[in-house]
């Protein structure tokens, strides 16, 4: 029935993605073309007569903890005590510097494959198919075709034409890390390198090689060792991947059979055409990593959630920005903000399965650091949960641990999934919310307030970031907790459980106002009067929608006068997450045309593949900051910014078109999915909403607002009633309504 929904409504082929195409040079690998399984990633780079294949694994990291962390005074009390009464230079010293000065823990990068062809072979073109995730780098009459294969534990490289020296290269950044130097060894077909890690681990490249009449194949396998090598352990029972059991495959077969299928399904969940092209290019490139980067099904067999960077750890001789982390309070959160609508509800799942695995991990830090019972996740941590330091009022910021639960809610709302609601959602969020209401104690006025408080990354990691508590950072994410909780504990029937957190949702204050512009501040009596990149004090707007413009008119007098502060002020210190997450909350607002104009401006910090690079590329002066750092949250709010113009769905009611700017006259998309598990599909030209068509995939009342604004209409499908602006009706399971604009 979704499928026909597809036809009734689109009435066209499904949305082929534009390839990514790289004229050479390609000298940087964060330029490089990103392939990927979920387990294990690939950059394609090169110039000249080298084509370079920067390797990475998901789970590759040092774990190990600095010496200060495992300090018996590395808690929440010494942090009070210091922020309380100094000396700040030991509150940096225990908090701040061993992220600074201690190269572990980190994620660590694979190292590299080179190809070297002979001189006067040259690199041409370097060309990505989102659609089959395959690689081509054309040299001339030779040509390179590579996939990350999406259900082997392998990359297949085939070279037509003169066949190459195939060069290993061990990653060098580990020496930072004091690593012994790789090993290296050959057999055959078959080039190895292991490189000895710490705590016992270790992990390679393993590339095999087959040669024939027209050129080469490849097949190259990153494996892992998670314990001290035994004298009866064979390399390949660890390294190997499989890969000789297929090297004499052709290179056709093994992406038929074991790849194209896949992504076939991937790329038919949803559909979204755009007449912008490299808006189109964005959304799109998000969708091909999720797929490439996010796999809930690789846990366990190298794949991890999405860090910083992804699968694709940058390879220019150094260990990656920022340590390749997990940073709890913006990057993660907004990273896993797109996949519901575009229902790949599965790549999500990566991030709160990992997550859920991890609270016996969280409940342990919740104690020794916070003293606390319940669950706290550190807001800078490695792959196993571990906190990492770095700027403490940040990194070890409690309420970081609503904005994740809000991920898990969102996933309730979109997925309507009852056993996940039960099983895995309220009983982390409600552990989160524990922790957090331990941490609270009422002021003189009977008003819950947190012991620190503070507001990403507002004054950095200065005295001044210290806020007066509650910051509206933290009182939002703990109003919409509280909220959360006892929504959820009502869906489940636990009335008194629902009544309890109730109760300490009244005992927090609103979010505090300014007297004087009427927007949202840091905390009471200090305002946003300078242009910052992290817009943490407007997160009831965005993401977490506890403040709209369909609620009372002084909340629309707060949203308005916020926004147009954060305009006023400029974009001078933004990075390009900032421009697309503004895109979002102007789309949430209302404002379709400045939300497309954001999101315009938001294509200056990306590179030539589509990453997210953090600084302005463009030389036009939107920010100050110019660096290239890439990650991959920008991406992704980006994304999420298309579909706020496109579809939102919060507070119950579904709304078609709700900020789509009057530039995009023709623009379609097909089973978005919607909170209530809805998959939405519309079509609108010259302007005007001509179709829309609904399939419910659990069943339940649809409100849907009206999307002719009060046109004649016909219906297909399933009656709804009209109630004001709303048309409503209850929806079984894969049934389905097509509304059409009346001629």
């Amino acid at each position: 029935m979704l499928e026909l929904l597809l036809l009734a409504v689109v009435a066209q082929a499904p949305h082929v993605p534009a390839p990514v195409v790289l004229d050479a040079p390609v000298t940087r690998s964060d330029d490089g073309l990103p392939l990927g399984n979920g387990a294990q990633g690939v950059l394609v780079w090169g110039e000249g007569n080298v084509v370079r294949l920067s390797l990475d694994r998901g789970d590759l990291w040092d774990e190990r903890t600095p010496p200060t962390l495992q300090r018996a005074d590395w808690t929440y009390a010494t942090m009070k005590e210091l922020v309380a009464n100094g000396p700040q230079q030991k509150l940096h010293e225990l908090f701040d510097v061993p992220y600074d000065t201690v190269p572990y823990p980190t994620k660590l990068p694979g190292g590299r494959i080179e190809l070297v062809f002979p001189e006067g072979t040259n690199v041409q073109r370097f060309t990505l198919d989102l659609a089959s995730a395959q690689a081509k780098v054309e040299l001339g009459a030779t040509t390179v075709r590579l996939h990350v294969s999406a259900t082997l534990p392998f990359a297949v490289v085939r070279i037509d034409g003169v066949k190459p020296q195939v060069r290993l290269a061990p990653p060098q950044a580990v020496k930072q890390l004091a690593y012994i130097p790789a090993s290296m060894g050959s057999d055959g077909e078959r080039q190895w390198y292991v490189q000895e890690a710490a705590q016992g681990m270790a992990y390679g490249v393993a590339c095999v090689r087959h040669d024939d009449d027209e050129g080469t194949t490849l097949l190259i396998h990153v494996g892992k060792r998670d314990h001290a090598a035994s004298e009866d352990e064979s390399l390949e029972s660890w390294l190997g991947g499989g890969a000789p059991l297929q090297v004499a495959m052709p290179y056709e077969w093994l992406a038929q059979q074991w790849h194209e299928s896949w992504w076939k399904e991937h790329w038919s969940a949803s559909s979204v055409r755009l007449p912008d092209a490299r808006i189109q290019a964005q959304y799109d490139f998000a969708r091909y990593v999720y797929g490439a980067g996010s796999r809930v099904d690789q846990l366990g067999r190298g794949g991890a959630p999405i860090a910083l960077q992804g699968l694709w750890t940058n390879d220019e001789g150094g260990l990656p920005p920022w340590k390749g982390d997990y940073h709890n309070d913006l990057n993660t959160q907004t990273t896993y903000g797109a996949q519901l609508p575009m229902g790949h509800a599965d790549a999500g799942l990566c991030f709160l399965q990992h997550l859920a695995s991890l609270k016996p991990r969280f409940e342990s830090f919740a104690r020794s650091f916070y003293a606390v019972d319940g669950i706290v996740v550190p807001g800078v941590m490695t792959l196993e949960g571990r906190a990492m330091g770095g700027w403490g009022q940040y990194s070890l910021s409690p309420t970081n641990t609503a904005w994740l639960a809000l991920l898990f809610d969102e996933h309730w709302r979109h997925t309507r999934d009852e056993a996940f609601l039960k099983d895995v959602a309220f009983p982390w969020c409600a552990q989160a919310g524990r922790a957090l209401a331990a941490l609270l104690a009422p002021d003189s006025e009977g008003h819950l307030r947190l012991p620190l408080s503070s507001s990403p990354e507002i004054f950095d990691n200065s005295a001044r970031s210290w806020l007066p508590p509650n910051s509206n950072y933290d009182q939002s994410l703990l109003r919409w907790l509280f909220g959360a909780l006892a929504r959820q504990a009502s869906e489940l029937g636990r009335a008194e459980e629902a009544a309890k957190w109730n109760d300490l949702l009244a005992r927090l204050e609103p979010l505090d106002v300014d007297a004087e512009s009427g927007a949202l501040t840091f905390a009471r009596g200090i305002p946003y009067e300078s242009s910052h990149r992290h817009f943490s004090h407007a997160m009831a707007i965005h993401p977490l929608g506890t403040l709209t413009i369909e609620g009372s008119e002084s909340e629309r007098r707060t949203i308005d006068a916020t926004l147009d502060q954060l305009e006023r002020h400029g974009s001078d210190w933004w990075t390009g997450y900032s421009f697309s997450w503004f895109a979002c909350m102007l789309a949430r607002a209302g404002r379709p045309e400045k939300a497309l104009a954001q999101l315009e401006n938001y294509l200056a910090f990306t590179g030539r593949n589509g990453f997210h690079l953090n600084g302005d590329q463009s030389g036009k002066g939107l920010s100050k900051f110019t660096y290239r750092p890439f990650t991959l949250e920008g991406n992704m709010l980006a994304a999420q910014a298309v579909h706020e113009m496109l579809l939102q769905s919060w507070g119950g009611v579904v709304r078609v078109f709700p900020a789509t700017s009057e530039r995009w006259k023709d623009v379609e998309f097909d089973r978005l999915r919607a909170e209530g598990a809805f998959r939405v599909s519309a079509k609108r030209v010259g302007g005007r909403t001509r179709l829309v068509g609904i399939a419910a995939e659990r069943g339940g009342e649809l409100r849907l607002r009206d999307p002719f604004g009060g046109a004649p209409f016909k219906t297909e499908g399933v009656r709804l009633e009209r109630q004001g602006t709303d048309l409503v009706g209850t929806l079984k399971a894969r049934e389905t309504v097509v509304l059409t604009l009346a001629d």
